[in-house]
């Protein structure tokens, strides 16, 4: 009985193989888990209704921010739980990919807010807000699954039809893309990707 070689060409689609399959499964993590969105929609839904209309007050502002806090405390949590159940790491090369193209335009949120503030235009901030949370789940979400940059652009939509909308209504947008899109895609999250 003879031991016949493997031909070279054999073992080198046996590794491209292997690295196209971990590059995808590297690429497949999900930074914000499904069950923390819904999580995260119930309470601006909640926030939307104790807040009422975009009225340029401290006070519409501010409760709003109180539940941005919460969201960002729930959504860490959530993440943290998710990944030491799936065995990844938040500080994977995926997770700090999405973290580095996340942060930038929620920073132009963090700079744009007392701004429109100051110059009497609070009652313009959810339209701000939710195009710009659109852009961070939409850039961060490149290193993400498929439904998450699609999450993002459905945030954006949602921020531009906010700027053309009355001033009055900013609450029921705040209330249909960080209650309702967050629900919505978190479920799909959940189902489809482990929670």
């Amino acid at each position: 009985m003879t031991n016949r070689a493997e031909p070279i060409h054999a073992h080198a689609i046996e590794n491209i193989r292997f690295i196209r399959e971990t590059m995808e499964r590297a690429g497949a993590f999900t930074a914000v888990p499904g069950w923390g969105g819904v999580v995260m929609g119930l309470t601006a839904c909640l926030t939307a209704l104790l807040s009422g209309p975009p009225d340029n007050s401290v006070r519409w502002i501010v409760i709003w921010l109180a539940d941005a806090a919460v969201a960002a405390a729930i959504a860490v949590t959530a993440a943290a739980r998710k990944a030491r159940r799936s065995g990844a790491l938040l500080s994977s090369a995926p997770a700090l990919k999405f973290g580095l193209a996340y942060a930038p335009p929620l920073a132009a949120g963090i700079v744009l807010t007392p701004v429109f503030a100051t110059m009497g235009r609070g009652a313009r901030l959810p339209a701000c807000w939710l195009l710009l949370y659109g852009t961070a789940v939409a850039t961060g979400g490149a290193f993400s699954v498929r439904i998450v940059p699609i999450m993002g652009l459905c945030f954006m939509a949602l921020g531009t039809v906010a700027f053309a909308a009355p001033a009055p209504l900013g609450h029921w947008f705040m209330a249909a893309g960080f209650g309702g899109l967050h629900i919505a895609f978190g479920l799909l999250i959940a189902r489809r990707y482990g929670g």
